[in-house]
Protein backbone atom coordinates (compact mmCIF):
# COMPACT_ATOMS: atom_id res chain seq x y z
CA UNK A 1 0.00 0.00 0.00
CA UNK A 2 2.84 2.37 0.81
CA UNK A 3 4.43 1.59 -2.55
CA UNK A 4 1.26 2.51 -4.42
CA UNK A 5 0.98 5.85 -2.64
CA UNK A 6 4.63 6.52 -3.34
CA UNK A 7 4.72 5.49 -7.02
CA UNK A 8 1.27 6.54 -8.27
CA UNK A 9 2.00 10.30 -8.45
CA UNK A 10 5.47 9.68 -9.82
CA UNK A 11 4.20 7.36 -12.53
CA UNK A 12 1.73 10.04 -13.60
CA UNK A 13 4.55 12.57 -13.83
CA UNK A 14 6.73 10.07 -15.70
CA UNK A 15 3.89 9.38 -18.14
CA UNK A 16 3.44 13.12 -18.72
CA UNK A 17 7.17 13.56 -19.38
CA UNK A 18 7.17 10.66 -21.86
CA UNK A 19 4.17 12.16 -23.68
CA UNK A 20 5.86 15.58 -23.91
CA UNK A 21 9.05 13.96 -25.19
CA UNK A 22 7.12 11.94 -27.80
CA UNK A 23 5.26 15.06 -28.97
CA UNK A 24 8.57 16.84 -29.43
CA UNK A 25 9.96 13.88 -31.35
CA UNK A 26 7.06 13.88 -33.81
CA UNK A 27 6.85 17.65 -34.28
CA UNK A 28 7.37 18.56 -37.90
CA UNK A 29 10.83 19.66 -38.98
CA UNK A 30 9.07 22.37 -41.00
CA UNK A 31 7.77 24.08 -37.88
CA UNK A 32 11.18 23.91 -36.24
CA UNK A 33 12.87 25.56 -39.25
CA UNK A 34 10.80 28.75 -39.19
CA UNK A 35 8.12 27.75 -41.68
CA UNK A 36 5.00 29.90 -41.40
CA UNK A 37 2.16 28.15 -39.55
CA UNK A 38 -0.26 29.08 -42.37
CA UNK A 39 1.93 27.10 -44.79
CA UNK A 40 1.83 24.06 -42.53
CA UNK A 41 -1.83 24.22 -41.51
CA UNK A 42 -3.66 25.57 -44.55
CA UNK A 43 -1.30 24.82 -47.44
CA UNK A 44 -0.62 21.40 -45.91
CA UNK A 45 3.08 21.66 -46.74
CA UNK A 46 5.40 19.94 -44.29
CA UNK A 47 7.72 18.68 -47.01
CA UNK A 48 8.45 19.59 -50.63
CA UNK A 49 5.40 19.56 -52.92
CA UNK A 50 5.26 19.39 -56.71
CA UNK A 51 3.56 22.27 -58.51
CA UNK A 52 2.94 22.78 -62.25
CA UNK A 53 5.92 24.58 -63.75
CA UNK A 54 4.66 25.25 -67.28
CA UNK A 55 1.94 24.39 -69.79
CA UNK A 56 3.92 21.35 -71.02
CA UNK A 57 3.15 19.48 -67.80
CA UNK A 58 6.57 19.81 -66.17
CA UNK A 59 6.56 20.20 -62.39
CA UNK A 60 8.94 21.61 -59.81
CA UNK A 61 9.29 20.86 -56.12
CA UNK A 62 8.77 23.73 -53.69
CA UNK A 63 9.73 23.36 -50.04
CA UNK A 64 7.74 24.74 -47.11
CA UNK A 65 10.48 27.37 -46.82
CA UNK A 66 9.89 28.40 -50.47
CA UNK A 67 6.16 28.72 -49.77
CA UNK A 68 6.87 30.74 -46.62
CA UNK A 69 9.01 33.15 -48.67
CA UNK A 70 6.21 33.31 -51.25
CA UNK A 71 3.65 34.08 -48.56
CA UNK A 72 5.84 36.87 -47.18
CA UNK A 73 6.26 38.33 -50.69
CA UNK A 74 2.49 38.12 -51.22
CA UNK A 75 1.86 39.94 -47.94
CA UNK A 76 4.41 42.65 -48.80
CA UNK A 77 3.42 43.19 -52.44
CA UNK A 78 0.00 41.77 -53.30
CA UNK A 79 -2.24 41.65 -50.24
CA UNK A 80 -3.57 45.19 -50.60
CA UNK A 81 -5.47 44.21 -53.76
CA UNK A 82 -5.64 40.42 -53.35
CA UNK A 83 -6.48 39.82 -49.69
CA UNK A 84 -7.47 36.17 -49.24
CA UNK A 85 -7.07 35.52 -52.96
CA UNK A 86 -9.78 37.98 -53.99
CA UNK A 87 -9.21 40.82 -56.45
CA UNK A 88 -10.47 44.10 -55.05
CA UNK A 89 -10.13 46.15 -58.30
CA UNK A 90 -12.08 43.45 -60.20
CA UNK A 91 -14.10 41.27 -57.79
CA UNK A 92 -15.35 39.06 -60.63
CA UNK A 93 -11.84 37.64 -61.18
CA UNK A 94 -10.07 36.18 -58.16
CA UNK A 95 -6.92 34.17 -57.62
CA UNK A 96 -8.97 30.98 -57.39
CA UNK A 97 -7.66 28.05 -59.41
CA UNK A 98 -10.79 28.21 -61.59
CA UNK A 99 -10.17 31.86 -62.47
CA UNK A 100 -6.43 31.34 -62.96
CA UNK A 101 -7.18 28.50 -65.41
CA UNK A 102 -9.80 30.60 -67.20
CA UNK A 103 -7.46 33.49 -67.99
CA UNK A 104 -6.04 33.99 -71.49
CA UNK A 105 -3.43 32.63 -71.47
CA UNK A 106 -4.09 30.41 -68.44
CA UNK A 107 -2.21 31.47 -65.31
CA UNK A 108 -2.32 28.10 -63.60
CA UNK A 109 1.40 27.32 -63.56
CA UNK A 110 4.57 28.93 -62.23
CA UNK A 111 5.90 30.17 -65.60
CA UNK A 112 2.62 31.80 -66.64
CA UNK A 113 2.21 33.58 -63.30
CA UNK A 114 5.79 34.87 -63.48
CA UNK A 115 5.18 36.05 -67.07
CA UNK A 116 1.99 37.80 -65.94
CA UNK A 117 3.88 39.58 -63.15
CA UNK A 118 6.50 40.76 -65.62
CA UNK A 119 3.86 42.03 -68.08
CA UNK A 120 0.33 42.09 -66.62
CA UNK A 121 -2.41 41.55 -69.19
CA UNK A 122 -6.18 41.79 -68.90
CA UNK A 123 -8.04 38.61 -67.98
CA UNK A 124 -8.91 37.95 -71.63
CA UNK A 125 -5.32 38.69 -72.72
CA UNK A 126 -6.37 41.46 -75.12
CA UNK A 127 -4.45 44.36 -73.55
CA UNK A 128 -2.03 45.36 -70.83
CA UNK A 129 -3.56 45.58 -67.39
CA UNK A 130 -3.00 48.72 -65.40
CA UNK A 131 -4.67 47.28 -62.30
CA UNK A 132 -1.71 45.06 -61.51
CA UNK A 133 1.80 46.48 -61.20
CA UNK A 134 4.49 45.37 -63.62
CA UNK A 135 7.26 43.69 -61.61
CA UNK A 136 10.75 44.31 -62.95
CA UNK A 137 13.77 42.11 -62.25
CA UNK A 138 15.13 44.99 -60.15
CA UNK A 139 12.08 44.79 -57.90
CA UNK A 140 11.72 41.00 -57.51
CA UNK A 141 14.01 38.36 -58.98
CA UNK A 142 12.68 35.44 -60.98
CA UNK A 143 13.33 33.13 -58.02
CA UNK A 144 11.30 35.42 -55.77
CA UNK A 145 8.45 35.53 -58.30
CA UNK A 146 8.54 31.73 -58.57
CA UNK A 147 8.16 31.42 -54.77
CA UNK A 148 5.33 33.97 -54.90
CA UNK A 149 3.63 32.05 -57.73
CA UNK A 150 4.07 28.77 -55.83
CA UNK A 151 2.35 30.28 -52.79
CA UNK A 152 -0.56 31.53 -54.93
CA UNK A 153 -1.00 28.21 -56.77
CA UNK A 154 -0.83 26.13 -53.59
CA UNK A 155 -3.26 28.44 -51.79
CA UNK A 156 -5.61 28.32 -54.78
CA UNK A 157 -5.49 24.52 -54.74
CA UNK A 158 -5.92 23.77 -51.03
CA UNK A 159 -6.43 26.80 -48.75
CA UNK A 160 -9.96 27.08 -47.35
CA UNK A 161 -11.70 30.21 -48.59
CA UNK A 162 -8.91 31.29 -50.96
CA UNK A 163 -10.34 33.33 -53.82
CA UNK A 164 -13.94 32.61 -52.84
CA UNK A 165 -16.79 34.91 -51.96
CA UNK A 166 -17.33 33.20 -48.62
CA UNK A 167 -14.92 31.60 -46.21
CA UNK A 168 -15.67 28.00 -45.28
CA UNK A 169 -14.61 27.28 -41.71
CA UNK A 170 -12.07 24.49 -41.81
CA UNK A 171 -12.29 23.68 -38.10
CA UNK A 172 -13.66 20.22 -37.33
Amino acid sequence: MHLTRFWAPRLGLLLLLVMVWCWGAIATPAAASGVDNYVIQYLKATEAIELPLNDRGDTRAFTPEDLTRGKRLFEENCKNCHVGGTTLPNPLVSLSLKDLKGAVPPRDNIASLVAFQRLPMSYDGSEESYWCRQVSEDWLTTNQLEDLAAFILRAAAVAPGWGTETFADSAP
